[in-house]
């Protein structure tokens, strides 16, 4: 007699336990504690063998006759269902350990073995969170072009035209990782080149006109928070490198009695060593620090822990606190502030400049004939750019198109 699900319901356990039988090999086993387990009989090459569908009633009636359908379907095609239970489990395991998130996950380790900077990492963790809450648990090989375009599209819905174009970046570099470790054949982000919106370039605040400088140089000079903060930003437009290079500078880095700092290929943004000329003035500003490497080996430790450097939004705050707002001024803009001024000036070649700013060459070639070009010339133009600042700093008189020293 075929099972009803009243009759289910109000079967009761008994001592042992017993059958509820529905029909075509299909009944409910009731547990003594009442528990019930669907359960389906069936032969496949003269063996007896069961099939389990589940616990009743999260498997209900319904679903437990279409799984036993769905077997007898495979046992008229010469197929044991339980088998194909097993591949398919295997299939399901596969499918997870190649999903997506699963890949990504690897490759985020590996880039963290190569030594990618902890702010790097720190932005593929979040762009690759954004990607994993919607495609994570699909398998990277079944992904589409235009799934991806959809998860990019809310990204761009926002306004973040900027992020989603590294979002499309960061899926191609996992897809490549993919095809490389036989997980997926093709890179289908790269299939939505040109699908996004293009963002306008932003340049970072900065000041760039001679008597803005001055301004900014005598405010930090006036500048009443922490003696390490004051240091930092005093020695920030003397060397002009990136913020995060100038928070993690560690003694060791220097040799002072060389005039010269080398910035260590894991510290720099292009992954590669960088060696900055310094001044007379960098060194008397560094020699200003009243620690050594004995109390930390930072230059500019965080004030919570010696082990750490100074928080990223140090020399921001402090610029703001000094009355620069955020689109006037910032930690980064010393960079282009030098570029812009030492360009004007027509004495440097703009190779040396660039060279100096750490900016690489695109062209591999030609970077391998001009490594370790203008040297000379970058420790002159260091010296005489921190002569300028002074010059700034102390109330220069500035003249349309040229810079002469007055007041």
């Amino acid at each position: 007699m075929a099972l009803t699900a009243v009759g289910i319901k109000a079967a009761k356990g008994r001592d042992k336990p017993y059958k509820l039988t529905d029909g075509d090999g299909l009944y409910l086993t009731i547990m003594p504690n009442g528990s019930r387990y669907w359960r389906m009989n069936y032969r496949y090459l003269g063996k007896q063998k069961t099939l389990s569908f589940g616990v009743w009633p999260e498997t209900g009636l319904a679903e437990a006759r279409k799984q036993r359908d769905d077997a007898r379907k495979l046992l008229a095609r010469g197929e044991d269902p339980g088998e194909r239970v097993k591949l398919d489990r295997i299939a399901a395991t596969v499918a997870a350990a190649n999903s997506f998130q699963a890949v990504t996950d690897e490759w985020l380790s590996k880039m963290e073995r190569e030594n990618r900077s902890a702010v790097t990492m720190k932005k593929l963790r979040w762009l690759t969170e954004f990607i994993n809450a919607s495609i994570g648990k699909r398998p990277i090989a079944a992904v589409t072009a235009q799934e991806l375009l959809v998860m990019l599209r809310k990204m761009e819905g926002k306004g973040r035209y900027e992020t989603a174009k590294r979002l499309r970046s960061t899926c191609s570099q996992i897809f490549r990782y993919a095809i490389a470790t036989a997980r997926a054949e093709r890179d289908v982000a790269a299939d939505l080149r040109g699908a996004l919106i293009a963002p306008q370039p932003v340049h970072r605040p900065a000041i760039t006109n001679p008597a803005g400088v001055g301004s900014l140089l005598r405010a930090i000079e006036a500048f009443e928070g922490h003696p390490n903060t004051k240091v930092s930003l005093r020695l920030l437009p003397h060397v002009f490198v990136r913020p995060g290079e100038l928070r993690h500078a560690e003694w060791d880095d220097f040799d002072l009695d060389k005039a010269l700092w080398v910035v260590p290929p894991h510290k720099t943004k292009m992954r590669r060593p960088h060696a900055i000329p310094l001044s007379h003035q960098a060194i008397d500003i560094i020699g200003s620090i009243e620690h050594d490497a004995d109390y930390s080996k930072f230059l500019f430790p965080s004030l919570r822990s010696l082990e750490r450097p100074m928080s990223e939004n140090t020399i921001n705050a402090a610029l703001r606190r000094m009355g620069f707002a955020q689109d006037e001024m910032t930690g980064h803009g010393f960079r282009a502030m030098a570029a812009t001024l030492l360009n004007e000036m027509g004495l440097w070649h703009p190779d040396a400049i660039e060279r100096q700013l750490a900016h690489c060459d695109n062209n591999a070639v030609r970077r391998a004939y001009t490594r370790g070009e203008y040297w000379e010339e970058r420790v002159r133009m260091m010296q005489h750019w921190s002569d300028h600042l002074d010059f700034l700093r102390d109330g220069a008189k500035v003249v349309q198109g040229s810079f002469a020293q007055g007041l």
